[in-house]
């Protein structure tokens, strides 16, 4: 039975809320940061990809993130063409101006691991091939190391470094 009349709402609710949990479990237990930093990141790759693959991967999230990932899209300009980290950070910066300071970095670590962990690896080999290299350099791969992925350990090692 669903909760919410339609079984279509109560799966995107969920899995949306997995993906929010994900991103808190990272960047601190702020429901409201983590949807700002999941838009925010997928609005920065979705403006740099080609249109195409744009489609491609909002067709692998769930439907109310695909509302965010097409938030504010204006096609006509895509793709832009960040050429580095810097730009691309830059850019995720900028879109979340309106919440509390996040290092953009750990934003886009953050979403970065949590697409790792839910969407096809050949959508994402595709969506990684589109973006510089030294931002496909920040994104992590499936690793052996549990459920925990190599850019969250070095996350939690930099946290570490910072506290000491």
């Amino acid at each position: 039975m669903s909760t919410n009349g339609l079984e279509v709402f109560d799966k995107t609710l969920h899995t949306t809320n997995t993906w929010l949990k994900e991103i808190m479990e990272i960047l601190g237990p702020d429901r409201h940061v983590a949807w700002h930093v999941l838009g925010a990141v997928l609005r920065a790759v979705r403006d740099r990809i080609p249109l195409e693959l744009s489609a491609h991967l909002s067709a692998e999230l769930p439907l109310l993130v695909r509302g965010l990932f097409y938030d504010q899209w204006h096609p006509a300009t895509a793709p832009e063409r960040y050429r580095s980290l810097d730009e691309f950070l830059q850019h995720v910066d900028t879109n979340l101006r309106s919440t509390r300071p996040v290092d953009p970095e750990d934003a886009v670590r953050a979403v970065f691991t949590v697409l790792t962990r839910h969407l096809p690896d050949g959508q994402l080999e595709k969506v990684r091939h589109a973006l510089p290299e030294d931002v496909r350099a920040i994104w992590p791969e499936r690793s052996s190391l549990g459920d925990r992925t190599r850019v969250e350990l070095e996350i939690d090692e930099n946290r570490l470094a910072r506290e000491a």
